[in-house]
């Protein structure tokens, strides 16, 4: 399959250009041309598949043109070594746990997988040392160093905000060495992104050293969530019989819903999307004003969400043709303060003893504020609420447990370096590699 730029201006690629080198030359995203939908047999009968059985089917229809099936098969079977159980919270809306993997995060999928693949195209290619360069707001880089660790040719330089992300979240990457270097930046998650966004397109850099990214502006990091929208209704119909869900979305950089979205254009039956957003409501006001005006993200609780200039808005604008009133059509908007946040989880622990953490408090919020009669509804709950705990222990006032995959990461000793947010220094320090 060909993939395209979003903003128009660059040389179409082939999967391995497209994940080999993150963005495209012309500074857009990188889009298949063909979303190729699934057949009516495979959503009759999704009831009765495993996680991996659909994911293989979906990853097919994504990447089987490019890669060998028994190839493919292994990535997505050694990926999801996992669950994601659908968990009924009240009698119409459900919460898909996506943080039994290994650090605890949705983002683990795209993360292991992602690894696998661009290991799968180096071997292949008999490259010799690929450098990934990820900017995160919190799980994105424990996901993805964490996936990479150790490939043999990858080496991972995680960028994150000095002071704005999570402690536990913080230990998951500065603790792991060998292939995986974390630097400390002294600014937000978009001075973070805007670093990686320049190096690739320093010309010097990418003549010495084949860099490439592994945030979701990278198809095989983005396009792998897909998989848990298709097993999330093969749960759901097992369920109830074979709802239509309304599916709500903690959002930040915009990567989950896009992959929700594909999966729709697959055939995926979702009523409708909601993307819940803290304070950083770029996505709502958009969806209010039909202006996009990013802005300086602002620091909350619910802190992987805290993105003012989303990425993969390009996404969705070229998925609509740029058209703001399909886009409003499938999908609406809701927006939260830490007030509200802390509000929810206190009131869904005392009334129901489910434990959310902040981004999933805004997904159970949106639901419960914004489904319609005889709706059912499933949110995201994108990360375990221990990797927020003294957030957390504040709101409920009780002892937040901590899973012994996070009490090991806490083991660990931070090992990590001071990057000013300065696109020089961080050039000088990648040229020195």
């Amino acid at each position: 399959m060909r993939y395209y730029s979003t903003n128009k201006q660059a040389s179409d690629a082939t999967l391995e250009e497209a994940v080999v080198k993150g963005l495209a030359a012309d500074k857009g995203l990188f889009m298949p041309f063909t979303i190729q939908p699934l057949p009516q047999d495979f959503y009759d009968s999704i009831d009765a598949l495993s996680f991996q059985e659909i994911a293989y089917r979906v990853a097919d229809a994504f990447f089987g043109e490019d890669v060998p099936a028994d190839t493919l098969k292994q990535i997505v079977y050694d990926t999801l070594n996992f669950d994601v159980p659908l968990v009924k919270v009240t009698e119409n809306i459900y919460s898909l746990e996506l943080f039994h993997g290994p650090t605890l995060a949705f983002k683990d999928v795209g993360g292991r997988f992602m690894a696998r693949l661009l290991g799968y195209f180096i071997r292949k290619e008999g490259k010799k040392q690929v450098n990934v360069l990820v900017a995160t707001s919190g799980d994105t880089g424990s996901a993805v160093a964490n996936g990479f660790l150790g490939v043999e040719g990858i080496h991972v330089y995680v960028l994150y905000p000095k002071g704005k992300v999570s402690e536990i979240q913080e230990k998951q990457f500065t603790t792991l060495g060998q292939n995986i270097t974390a630097l400390e930046v002294d600014g937000t998650f978009d001075d973070c992104q805007a670093l990686v966004k320049s190096a690739f397109m320093d010309r010097e850099l990418n003549g010495r050293l084949l860099l490439t990214s592994a945030n979701s502006i990278n198809v095989a990091r983005f396009l792998p969530q897909a998989f848990y929208y298709f097993y999330a209704y093969a749960q759901l119909k097992r369920a109830t019989g074979g709802l239509s869900p309304v599916i709500c979305v903690p959002s930040g950089n915009f990567g989950n819903i896009t992959a929700g979205l594909f999966g729709k254009r697959m055939g995926l039956p979702v009523k409708r999307f909601i993307a819940a957003n803290n304070r950083n409501d770029i996505f709502y006001q958009y969806l209010q004003t039909g202006v996009y005006t990013p802005r300086p993200s602002i620091a909350t609780i619910a802190n992987a969400m805290d993105v003012g200039d989303p990425s993969n808005f390009a996404r969705v604008l070229d998925l609509y043709g740029n058209d703001h009133a399909a886009i409003s059509a499938e999908i609406s908007g809701a927006t939260y303060t830490d007030a509200q946040i802390a509000e929810t989880m206190k009131k869904v622990w005392k009334e129901e003893r489910y434990l959310l953490d902040p981004h999933g408090a805004c997904g159970f919020r949106a639901l419960a504020e914004g489904l319609r009669p005889g709706e059912t509804g499933i949110f995201l709950e994108t990360a375990h609420p221990a990797k927020f705990k003294d957030t957390v222990e504040k709101i409920i006032g009780e002892t937040v447990q901590i899973p012994e995959k996070l009490q090991a990461f806490m083991r660990g000793e931070k090992k990590s370096l001071p990057m000013s947010k300065d696109f020089a220094a961080f050039k000088q320090y990648l040229m020195g590699l």
